[in-house]
């Protein structure tokens, strides 16, 4: 698992705490961030014992930095945490769970709760069966819900495309499908999914 960080010092601790506090026995949690201006570093050093490792440095964007964090972990199961969601308790264990009982899958996804900046629930998001049609047309997989086997990453080119700011899990999903991927929903809530104005896709989404 992965968290590419900037500038999220108000949420990353309990995008972390998400993370560590299911005591996964097997987790490797890498974090990656863009030198945040924030309290964000003063919160890496608090839980620095708790992760596989973090990386302040300057990087190119969300994807690039996703990129890096990846490159970093050998797991064979893989996802990515945004610095302001949280995974709900207990997803680690199920998704390991779900792979193990069901080789023949290469993606699984579930479904996600909206927090507001309190993390207060303000609505809740239920997915259908997958349809591989569908995703042309529209991304309704919850990117925070989403898990994958490495061997299927190694199959796609292994990185994110660095030249999308926004849509790159879209795109991932679209690579994935091309390939061949076996992607399953199952019904089962994964994942929080935090609204607030400081969200990047907010900040920007009446002008790109």
């Amino acid at each position: 698992l992965v968290t590419p960080s900037y500038n999220q010092g108000d949420y990353i601790e309990r995008a972390i705490k998400s993370v560590v506090d299911q005591n996964y026995p097997n987790l490797e949690y890498f974090i990656q961030d863009n030198q945040s201006l924030d309290k964000t570093g003063e919160i890496l050093k608090k839980y620095k014992p708790k992760l596989t490792g973090y990386e302040q440095c300057k990087d190119s964007g969300q994807s690039n930095a996703i990129n890096r964090a990846f490159s970093k972990c050998s797991g064979e199961i893989m996802g990515w945490l945004n610095s302001d969601d949280e995974h709900l308790d207990g997803t680690l264990s199920f998704i390991a769970g779900f792979f193990q009982d069901n080789p023949n899958v290469d993606v699984v996804y579930g479904n996600r709760i909206m927090i507001n900046q309190k993390g207060n629930h303000i609505g809740r998001w239920v997915c259908p069966n997958h349809d591989n049609k569908t995703m042309y047309y529209a991304d309704f997989i919850p990117q925070e819900t989403m898990f994958w086997r490495k061997s299927l990453w190694d199959k796609v080119g292994s990185r994110l495309d660095e030249s999308l700011s926004f849509a790159m899990d879209w795109d991932l999903i679209l690579r994935f499908q091309k390939s061949g991927a076996n992607i399953k929903h199952v019904n089962r809530f994964l994942g929080l999914f935090r609204v607030h104005e400081e969200q990047k896709t907010m900040k920007n989404i009446s002008d790109i």
